[in-house]
């Protein structure tokens, strides 16, 4: 018996050592960026982009008084939201896109808390992400409340432990009518996770990959939709309700 032990013991170390590098290995390939998301990544006269410890993106015309944090979707290259984080910069808005560890906004919900120290001239802040980001991003809304303003869900919902009702923050949620991963009979099951006012928008066409450039996202099979990537319609997000 005395012997057994400690192999019992070795064995469970073993397999919970499989298990972690099977995780970092899962976790380490990650979708995109298109060419056109490099693209967006060189500045010009209108747009200044840093690429340092996060994706920086702010317009070289003003000096922006509110800030957007946008976090990645689960293994999706951050450089995917460089088109969307640009298209914003250039409103005036200074956006964060922060690398997550393992592609995984899971590792990362407190990210906001340093953008936002790093940032302290801005004085109005709104954090949102897309899928498990959005999910993520909530969370970090629910627990710093007095330092966020506002929450975009794009593709994505609170987690039932930490519902947005439980404080006055504004909400908007985009959703994409083809989205075989985050439906919207999905969203709708779980209204009572969101505020009375949110704002809600659906993108007719539109599917999960849409909201990045990534390239085609392999959705659940037994979904009715295909997994394209529609990339006009977020030029215009604003004309679809």
């Amino acid at each position: 018996m005395k012997q057994v032990a400690p192999r019992m013991g070795m064995g469970l170390l073993v397999i919970v050592c499989l298990g972690m590098i099977g995780f970092v290995i899962w976790g380490l390939p990650s979708l995109g960026p298109m060419p056109e998301a490099r693209q967006a990544l060189i500045s010009d006269e209108s747009v200044q982009v840093g690429t340092g410890k996060w994706l920086v993106f702010q317009s070289t015309q003003d000096t922006p008084t509110a800030g957007l944090i946008l976090y990645p979707g689960g293994r999706v290259d951050y450089r995917s939201y460089a088109p969307l984080a640009r298209m914003l910069a250039e409103q005036g808005y200074l956006v964060v896109i922060p690398r997550m560890p393992l592609n995984l906004a899971v590792l990362g919900v407190n990210s906001a808390a340093q953008i936002i120290e790093a940032y302290s001239s801005v004085g109005i802040w709104v954090v949102g992400g897309h899928s498990l980001g959005g999910a993520m991003a909530a969370s970090y809304a629910v627990d710093h409340a007095d330092q966020v303003d506002g929450v975009f869900l794009l593709a994505a919902y609170p987690a039932e432990s930490k519902p947005l009702t439980e404080n006055s923050i504004p909400v908007l949620s985009i959703t994409a009518s083809e989205d075989g991963l985050t439906t919207v009979e999905k969203i709708r099951a779980i209204y009572d996770l969101f505020p009375k006012g949110t704002k809600w928008v659906t993108i007719e066409g539109g599917n999960h990959a849409g909201f990045g450039w990534y390239g085609d996202q392999q959705e659940m099979e037994w979904h009715r939709f295909p997994a394209k990537n529609n990339k006009i319609w977020l030029s215009s997000p604003s004309t679809n309700s």
